[in-house]
């Protein structure tokens, strides 16, 4: 029999596939936006917004597609006899391999049209379906690209393509999904940006007080002051430097380095407090956090040229080299520790929080 030719009707995008899509983007957008955003200011909240947010939004349009689901399955597929114009393995190390099958399809209620479509086959039956051969297939009448092979047909459909002789129609009578084109792809991208613009402008003061803070110039490049010392401050750390012929024990130069570190009234605890020779370095407490933290500006600087002084003289290191004071609450009590070191060893003492030796530990 032959095959009259025909092209299906065209197919368009209706408002609610753009908004669909609109919605999709802004999701995707403001979902990555959370998880860079939060993780760059530390709120946790946010972050976990960007990964709750998909799966939430995945969860509620599955369930808005129940309905069009229930209703694309109770729709009586079509049955019709379709010719093998070409076939092509395309994959597959299991028994089942993609085939991709190129068919003209004849119904017998609308035009012939030609299909590309991929269905699994298993490797036993693969010998069955060869160019030119006729099946039997169905498709949902409102979808018609949507073809499947059906592999054990009623045997009134089997005699009718046992007998049957197709004509092939032309490339132009072929049919296919619906294609996304232009529109729904900005409508996307345009959902995408806003959503990820939403996020950063909600937090802007947050991301960018932080970005100039990290950006400062006192945390980009040293600062050199007219001491000749070196400060460097950032949001983890602050440390000074002194030049040659200075030295921390200096009357007032622990209180000038520290005001340096805490310009603006930083009122931010302290992990560890170190004081060497030339050099001055704080660890500031991590933002959110609670761990055991001291305030670097209430420690006894004035008792720490006598420490040094009983540390170097009576522990035993009689030609000292180096020195380094240590002050800390990681116990839970503030300690404060003068290591010295030498040609003899190492001695150190501990002094509480007035500056007041509780413990020595000679040179051995």
């Amino acid at each position: 029999m032959t095959i009259t030719t025909g092209a299906p009707p065209p197919t368009h995008h209706t408002p609610v596939a753009l908004a669909r899509g609109f919605l999709t983007g802004g999701v995707v957008g403001t979902s990555l936006a959370a998880l860079v955003v939060g993780g760059i200011i530390e709120n946790a909240p946010l972050f976990a917004t960007g990964l709750v947010l998909p799966a939430v939004y995945g969860l509620l349009f599955f369930l808005a597609g129940t309905p069009r689901r229930a209703r694309e399955a109770a729709v009586v597929p079509r049955t019709a006899l379709a010719v093998i114009e070409s076939l092509k393995a395309v994959g597959g190390e299991s028994s089942d391999i993609p085939v991709r099958f190129e068919l003209t399809v004849a119904p017998d209620d609308r035009p012939a049209y030609r299909v590309e479509i991929t269905q699994d086959i298993n490797l036993v039956d693969l010998p069955d379906y060869r160019p030119r051969g006729v099946l039997v297939v169905q498709y949902p009448p409102d979808r018609p690209w949507r073809v499947r092979i059906v592999k054990r047909p009623t045997p009134e459909w089997e005699d009718r393509a046992a007998s049957a002789r197709l004509d092939s129609v032309l490339g132009t009578a072929r049919v296919a999904a619906p294609p996304e084109g232009c529109a729904f792809g900005f409508v996307v991208l345009l959902g995408l940006l806003l959503g990820a613009a939403a996020v950063v402008l909600l937090f802007h003061a947050d991301l960018f007080d932080r970005d100039d803070t990290a950006k400062s110039p006192s945390a980009a490049r040293p600062s050199v002051d007219s001491t000749s010392s070196t400060t460097v401050v950032s949001s983890a750390s602050g440390t000074v430097a002194l030049g040659l012929g200075q030295s921390f024990l200096d009357k007032g130069e622990l209180d000038r380095a520290l005001g340096s570190l805490t310009k603006g009234g930083d009122t931010r605890q302290a992990v560890t407090v170190v004081v060497q020779e030339r050099l001055l370095s704080v660890v500031f407490s991590p933002t959110g956090t609670q761990p055991p933290g001291l305030d670097p500006r209430a420690l006894p600087y004035d008792r720490f040229p006598a420490l040094v002084e009983e540390a170097t003289t009576t522990l035993g290191v009689r030609s000292p080299r180096t020195w380094q004071i240590t002050a800390d609450r990681l116990t839970g009590s503030l300690i404060i520790r003068v290591v010295v070191t030498g040609p003899e060893g190492t001695a150190s003492l501990e002094a509480n929080g007035q500056g007041k030796v509780v413990r020595l530990a000679p040179a051995r």
